[in-house]
């Protein structure tokens, strides 16, 4: 008896020794729930080699996008910060009727600024410092993307609609540029991913929201993008004093408070530039002074052309996705008739809502099962063509020309050269200014700026010029005293303006190739002519 009990003792102790160890369940919650786990641990979101990939793609792509597109990219950004560090650098008549906020050149000068207290303010890094940090914020934009749909759907769908973003030939095209409106993109971008979609567990409207903010401040036209989408929100909040009262308001007036204290530290006086713009662009309506379209060319051009191959799978995708995203398709309609019924229309316009559709493509791809493949070939060979064409060939000739005449500068700076000067006779704001030679040599161009006085009858200086170049030309240089050293206008104008440049000892002495697909007063090529004295 006294054998059994201590054998018996002796189990219960062992059976206390070790821990007992139990079989793991194999279930597709907890497996769910690590995955989410480890997914809310990762990098921005997601994991670090995507993080990796998408800064290093978007970086390859500022390298590769060597044209222009717009003069805005130059002339209400990298323009007006050059004016703001270096105190030189021409503003343009939006920023002396106030009608641009400071906020989004602040950024860029900002870089400027760094870069001069280094005294590493190269030409070359005044160039390239801004697009870079262009490039990693569509990067942030582009992960951000790939992780909100991660989010809400699963990994397979997620990767789908990054693969859309990424070879959309438009958003190669324009994600690197110094624009307000790709400022605007990857704003809006970034607040898409705390918005609080259906299902989704984002609680805290005050980011999402403020980044709206932002985006209004640097671009007053975003309000039509989110205007839809924030009165989606207020719909469905079940406490909406509490949304307009505690979120909305303080985060609104707030960013308003600032982007006024920054117009009046270098504008100098006290500006509301929202309402400004609403007055010139919206109530009088000038915007139509720098062309018109018909009211349905963004559905018969715009929209085809920003989209690309992606249309037929952005239509399909639209009628597969989940409910929740009715409102991302409601937002581009939106924007899309708005901007429609105004008269002056470009491409840039509706960029802001191209990562909107990428959720549908993303769909449309997930759906096609065998002809997956095929599709992302398609779309793959279908973008790289005119992403490459457009970044590296069509619209080089006006900065490569500026890379010329930054060169002319440092030769000026020599005691045995003249001093030079040069006078664009070319559609105003062709090119960049100061902002890409970082020289105050003197530098004219043929002003456009439209009448704010009512005038009927008024026609700016670039209209007079191409009216009668010569006539023009011989006014405004009654002697050789006053003319230019340098002249640079395109092809399209030289036989016009031969017996002046004869007459006055012009030499061409250089050529710069521009485009394939010469339009009007725009030519082939840019030439540069030189007073041989």
């Amino acid at each position: 008896m006294e054998r059994i009990k201590k054998r018996l003792s002796f189990n219960r102790k062992s059976a206390f020794a070790e821990p007992v160890k139990l079989r793991k369940r194999k279930s597709k919650l907890y497996s769910q729930e690590d995955a989410n786990s480890q997914y809310e641990k990762g990098f921005l979101g997601v994991n670090l080699n995507v993080v990796l990939f998408t800064v290093t793609f978007r970086l390859v792509n500022c390298c590769l996008v060597q044209t222009s597109f717009v003069p805005d990219e130059y002339w209400q950004s990298l323009e007006v910060a050059h004016n703001m560090v270096f105190k030189y650098g021409h503003l343009t008549w939006e920023w002396t009727e106030g009608l641009r906020s400071y906020a989004y050149p602040l950024f860029f000068a900002s870089i400027y600024k760094t870069l001069h207290l280094l005294d590493k303010d190269t030409v070359e890094l005044l160039i390239w410092g801004p697009r870079l940090a262009q490039a990693l914020l569509a990067a942030l934009s582009d992960i951000k993307l790939y992780s909100l749909v991660k989010k809400l759907e699963n990994e397979n769908i997620a990767k789908l609609v990054y693969f859309s973003q990424l070879c959309s030939w438009f958003t190669w095209y324009c994600c690197t540029r110094t624009l307000a409106n790709t400022m605007e993109t990857v704003l809006t971008t970034v607040a898409l991913y705390y918005y609080p979609f259906q299902g989704s567990k984002a609680k805290n409207s005050s980011i999402y929201l403020a980044l709206v903010a932002l985006a209004v401040v640097m671009r007053p036209t975003a309000v039509i993008v989110w205007l839809p989408l924030v009165s989606y929100h207020f719909w469905q909040e079940d406490k909406k004093m509490n949304l307009v009262l505690h979120h909305a308001m303080p985060i609104g007036l707030l960013t308003l408070g600032i982007s006024t204290f920054i117009d009046r530290v270098f504008s100098g006086k006290w500006i509301l530039v929202q309402l400004n713009f609403l007055k010139i662009n919206v109530l009088q309506n000038l915007a139509e002074f720098y062309g018109s379209h018909p009211w349905h060319w963004y559905l018969t051009q715009g929209f085809p052309v920003v989209l690309g191959t992606h249309l037929p799978f952005f239509i399909h995708g639209s009628m597969l996705a989940p409910k929740r995203y009715r409102i991302l398709l409601a937002a581009v309609i939106w924007t899309v008739l708005v901007y429609s019924l105004l008269p002056h229309k470009e491409f840039r316009f509706i960029y802001p809502v191209l990562s909107f559709c990428m959720v549908f493509c993303g769909y449309s791809l997930a759906s096609l099962k065998t002809w997956k493949k095929p599709a992302v070939c398609f779309l793959v060979l279908s973008n790289i063509l005119p992403a490459l064409y457009t970044g590296l060939i069509h619209q080089r000739g006006t900065l490569d020309v500026m890379n010329h005449i930054q060169q002319l500068c440092e030769e000026s700076n020599s005691p045995t050269n003249a001093e030079v000067s040069v006078f664009f006779l070319m559609p105003c704001h062709s090119t960049p200014f100061y902002s890409h030679v970082h020289c105050p040599i003197t530098m004219q161009f043929l002003q456009c700026p439209p009448d704010l006085t009512g005038n009927t009858s008024y026609i700016d200086e670039g209209e007079v010029f191409f009216s009668d170049p010569v006539r023009w030309l011989e006014a405004h240089f009654p002697n050789q005293t006053v003319l230019s050293t340098h002249l640079v206008f395109f092809e399209v104008l030289e036989k016009e303006i031969t017996p002046f440049l004869e007459r006055n000892s012009y030499v061409k002495t250089s050529q710069f190739f521009h485009t394939h697909v010469p339009e009007g007063r725009v030519g082939r090529n840019i030439y540069i002519y030189e007073r041989q004295t």
